[in-house]
């Protein structure tokens, strides 16, 4: 199988703080997903969002700064995931997150590209609009 890396850079207008607390706590995700999200905040624990489509574990957490999991969508390839990594950095009243997503299956890549901006980063924009 073939396997491709997507990197995406995106400013957010919270601070750090405000967007770690958002992608790691259950309900602030459901609440900007608009969909069931489980997510442990402990490292080696295991999380789902979009209703148990995504799912995986995390690997890394550095509260405010980092946060790097094993993601996986439902209709993947059996036991294949590929790893996440979002970092933060405060730029005034805004955060810059600097994404990757490595490992995706090249057939899927254009849909999981455009699912980051369409169901993460513009829906964490509208969140901290409101």
């Amino acid at each position: 199988m073939k396997k491709r890396s997507l990197h995406q850079k995106i400013i957010i207008e919270a601070n750090p703080h405000e967007v770690y607390e958002v992608l790691m706590d259950s309900e602030k995700h459901s609440n900007f997903t608009e969909s069931n999200a489980k997510i442990s905040r402990n490292i080696g624990g295991k999380f789902t969002t979009f209703d148990n489509w995504a799912s995986g574990k995390n690997i890394e957490l550095v509260k405010d700064k980092k946060i790097v999991q094993t993601w996986r969508g439902e209709d993947w390839p059996e036991g294949h995931y590929s790893t996440i990594t979002f970092l933060f950095q405060r730029d005034g009243n805004e955060t810059i997150i600097d994404f990757t997503q490595t490992e995706i299956p090249d057939d899927v890549y254009e849909e999981i590209k455009q699912s980051w901006v369409d169901f993460y980063w513009e829906k964490l924009k509208e969140y901290f609009e409101r």
